[in-house]
């Protein structure tokens, strides 16, 4: 059994019963630009890509990180577009099929929270410390949200359900773009979560995951596990380029690596051994720009060639891993490289740790407050004290009003906290300890 094009690619949107184009973009296009004018998309100008509260402007972020992601995706879907066009519907274009991967694509951080995955573990480290703490309403499942929190779960939820129609929808893009989007199709409490440590799907999305399933047609597996929409494949294989080549140019600039270090292993990645350097009268900046191009270009048509020879497993749930893994030769050589030359160089460097360690008591300080405060108005109601009050004044109108349980209060608390900036996140916490300026 296979999935199949005319429902992967539907443009049915989410939350709207009937489709109002505007007679002018396509539906796909659509997504890109509701993504793009969205507050949350906007504060990854401020949010950590690798390297927290840089100095550095030439710096990457989660924004201008999106941004390049979605250009390699475009790229991808394009490529793999026209390579399997006799295989789409009639009425779809490679240009349709590269716009839906370039959607998700722009979308695919849009949940981190701030300080990168250091700010991820922070959340996830203080709920398992602190489950005590919560309300005996909550269910296993619903711990298990909180004590797991993921940036890809939350990016869901923040485009189906809260930016935008708030719980109508969200940003209601099309099933295909959200179905493109779910790298990790399971939820929190499952077996997967624990051996991979990611998930895209919190208990309060359930019922719109559902939805997802059923109108793209993801095929069932085993215990509430999905095979992923092909494009997502693509999607991720978008962000790994990306993020491996990336992160050695951000490196370079910060002068954690040479470019004597990085060029062998660049020339391995664009298999292209004889690739000319501009020159050592040039920095380092400019020196790269020729080799990352090389790489970007080649790791492509690897992808392309992996997503193309592997189709039928691909439609058929049965696919194994992610594209990049499948890459062989000098090229794989180089990856594996690569990875190893960032561990040692970038993600051990003493600056980082540091920063990263303040982040953790950043978060620490803001859930320690705010937990307590809605732990008081979820105890006392509206005799909850004045202390607790002015604290969840700070969430404005992102604090459910009328009747909700505990656990949609946690969950406020988390979309307030994972959707600051460091800058933000690092001037709350100040201000809550009493020593902001």
């Amino acid at each position: 059994m296979e999935m199949q094009w005319e429902k992967l690619l539907t443009s049915q949107r989410l939350g709207v019963d009937s489709l109002d184009g505007d007679g002018i973009r396509t539906e796909y296009y659509r997504d890109y630009d509701r993504i793009v004018f969205s507050a949350s998309f906007r504060r990854l100008a401020r949010k950590t890509q690798v390297h927290p509260l840089s100095f550095n402007d030439h710096i990457h972020n989660r924004l201008t990180h999106s941004i390049e992601v979605s250009s390699v995706g475009r790229s991808l879907g394009l490529a793999v577009g026209i390579k399997i066009q006799d295989k789409l519907p009639n009425d779809i274009t490679a240009v349709d099929f590269s716009s839906i991967i370039q959607a998700a694509c722009i979308a695919h951080d849009i949940g981190n929270p701030p300080f990168g995955h250091a700010g991820e573990y922070a959340i996830r480290q203080w709920f398992t410390e602190n489950v005590h703490l919560l309300d005996s309403s909550l269910t296993e499942a619903q711990k298990s949200d909180l004590m797991s929190f993921e940036g890809n779960a939350q990016g869901f939820r923040i485009v189906s359900q809260l930016e935008n129609h708030y719980k109508n929808g969200g940003l209601q893009l099309t099933y295909a773009t959200l179905g493109a989007l779910i790298k990790y199709p399971w939820q929190s409490n499952n077996k997967l979560t624990e051996e991979k440590g990611k998930f895209n799907v919190f208990q309060t999305e359930v019922n719109v995951f559902n939805k997802v399933v059923d109108k793209v047609g993801l095929l069932s597996l085993e215990n509430n596990v999905y095979a992923r929409h092909p494009l997502a494949y693509l999607m991720e294989a978008a962000d790994d380029i990306c993020y491996k080549i990336l992160d050695v140019e951000d490196a370079l600039e910060l002068n954690l690596l040479r470019m004597d270090d990085v060029v062998p292993i660049f020339k391995k990645l664009a298999n292209e051994p004889k690739i000319n350097d501009i020159g050592e009268s040039f920095s380092a900046r400019k020196r790269i720009v020729k080799f990352r191009a090389k790489v970007i270009d080649n790791l492509i048509r690897e992808v392309v060639d992996i997503f193309y020879n592997n189709y039928q497993d691909i439609m058929s749930g049965r696919f194994e891993g992610d594209l990049i893994s499948k890459i062989t030769g000098e090229c794989k050589e180089g990856i594996n490289e690569i990875k190893e030359i960032t561990s040692k160089n970038i993600f051990s460097n003493r600056r980082k740790i540091e920063l990263e360690v303040g982040s953790y008591s950043s978060i620490e300080i803001i859930l320690n407050v705010f937990i307590s405060a809605v732990n008081d108005k979820i105890k006392n109601g509206e005799k909850y004290s004045f202390k607790s009050k002015r604290i969840l004044d700070l969430m404005q109108n992102d604090l459910p009003s009328g009747e909700c349980s505990a656990y949609e209060y946690y969950m406020s608390i988390t979309d307030f906290v994972s959707g600051m900036t460091d800058n933000y996140a690092t001037f709350i916490a100040k201000q809550i300890s009493g020593s902001a300026k």
